[in-house]
């Protein structure tokens, strides 16, 4: 496959601005080569003599003017028991931006090539030390906004829905191994070959790739975040909510209507969700030509919200204003938030309970802090169907894993049917054979190299 070479690729692999320390990472045949060029131990030592996973401190110098660069330590680890599976070599440095550039230029100078995104991890699965779910699971922790969704990416990391998809595989394979036992040798009597278990036995592989997938909803919201949307009219409370809720005067509050002209969006962590919490321009009509675009942007966010807060004001009441934004977002989950109890009530309780008695209706205030924490529990009743112990459980986070799991159903089902109909085992072994193709796009072994590229192509550079 395209991607292994001799190339020896260099990279930063920490984040840039001042800090402490700040690692360079090196890696391919020729990566201990090219750190012993510029490297100077303070006992003259050469790096191509060094034990493996042994750090040395010593200089970064430049080989032609002997001008020294930098103080570092130099980690060696040869491969390959390394994570690309080929000699690496991490300069730990000062991490200020201009000692970090220097470096990474002085080994550039000196046979080193830049790695592109993702490149050090595309090398560790081309190199076999990885398969393709783990590689995501490591930017699924660089990504991680809760611990739970850390869980979720550990247990990717570390192979277990790898093992869960090889498990299943393995399982695919054994029956497919039997009806072309059946198939190439018809005068053999196939021992325990009935129909009826060989339907169970199909049935085994639909259930568990089907509950494989039932976990791709609720693992997309620990992994991506729930999106939700904060929507009423002007001057309901929306962004004195958002401030609440993230606990810093994040959005702008007056009680001029009209005053949030574009979205505002922040995380918060609710019992290990991430909630992305978009605050947006009030809806209504109107001539400013800013707010009208700020009103577009709103729609805009509605159509893609997993959650939406209706807000209402309980001094105003019902108004025809609230029905209409109302009318646009009553298909999507909802909570209904009555604000400013903390004021006289001019709201018709009993109207407001009957009209939205399809969702959570809530009476808060947020200027007083009241509800907030009710708010908090129906948000996670109304995404989470049941709580789980996150880390002993797999989930499917991708659409890319999810679009795989859908196929291997569909190639099930066609299983399912040829037998039912009494066709011949070969229309059987074509199908399973699409099942296994479709699962092992999950963990790399039939994925096209395009598809490999792009998933690369979205890491970090020096990752």
């Amino acid at each position: 496959m395209k991607g292994l070479t001799d190339d020896t690729i260099a990279a930063i692999s920490t984040p840039f601005g001042t800090a402490g320390i700040g690692k360079i990472r090196v890696s391919g045949s020729g990566a201990i080569d090219v750190a012993d060029r510029i490297f100077k131990g303070v006992k003259d030592k050469s790096l191509k003599n060094v034990n493996t996973y042994t750090a040395h401190y010593g200089y970064v110098v430049e080989p032609e003017s002997g001008k020294m660069v930098d103080e570092v330590i130099v980690i060696v680890m040869r491969g390959p028991h390394s994570f690309t599976g080929e000699d690496v070599v991490e300069f730990d440095c000062h991490g200020g931006m201009i000692p970090l550039k220097k470096v990474l230029e002085v080994l550039l100078n000196n046979g080193a090539r830049l790695a592109e995104p993702g490149e050090f991890s595309k090398r560790a699965f081309l190199n076999g030390r990885i398969d393709l779910a783990q590689a995501e699971g490591i930017m699924e922790v660089i990504n991680s906004k809760t611990d739970k969704g850390l869980d979720v990416a550990i247990n990717h990391l570390t192979g277990k829905l790898s093992n869960k998809i090889t498990g299943i595989k393995n399982e695919v394979i054994r029956l497919l191994a039997h009806l072309e036992a059946a198939i190439d040798f018809p005068e053999d009597e196939i021992e325990g070959f009935e129909p009826d278990e060989l339907g169970n036995r199909i049935n085994g592989i639909k259930d568990e790739i089907e509950d494989l997938l039932a976990t791709s909803d609720q693992g997309k919201i620990y992994q991506e975040g729930l999106k939700a949307v904060i929507v009423g009219k002007p001057n309901v409370g929306k962004s004195s909510l958002l401030n609440s809720l993230v606990q810093e005067n994040r959005a702008i509050v007056t009680d001029i209507p009209g005053t949030t002209r574009d979205i505002i969006e922040e995380y918060i962590n609710i019992r290990g969700i991430p909630l992305r919490i978009i605050d947006t321009a009030g809806i209504r009509e109107t001539r400013d030509m800013v707010e009208k675009i700020g009103v577009e942007k709103t729609r805009n966010s509605l159509r893609e919200a997993d959650l939406v807060l209706f807000m209402l004001d309980v001094a105003q009441g019902l108004t025809e204003e609230d029905i209409k934004i109302y009318d646009m977002v009553k298909d999507k989950p909802m909570i209904v938030l009555v604000n400013k109890t903390d004021l006289d009530r001019e709201i018709d309780e009993k109207k407001i309970k009957d009209h939205f008695k399809e969702h959570p209706l809530l009476w808060i205030s947020v200027k007083e802090e009241i509800g907030l924490d009710n708010l908090k529990e129906a948000i996670i009743e109304e995404v989470v169907s049941e709580e789980v112990n996150v880390s002993d459980n797999i989930f499917i986070t991708r659409v890319r894993h999810k679009d795989a799991m859908k196929k291997a159903v569909h190639s099930i089902n066609r299983v399912k049917e040829s037998l039912n109909q009494g066709l011949p085992y070969d229309f059987l072994t074509i199908d399973l054979k699409d099942c296994l193709d479709a699962l092992g796009e999950i963990t790399g072994e039939t994925v096209t190299e395009d598809i490999i590229d792009r998933i690369f192509a979205d890491f970090c550079l020096g990752k």
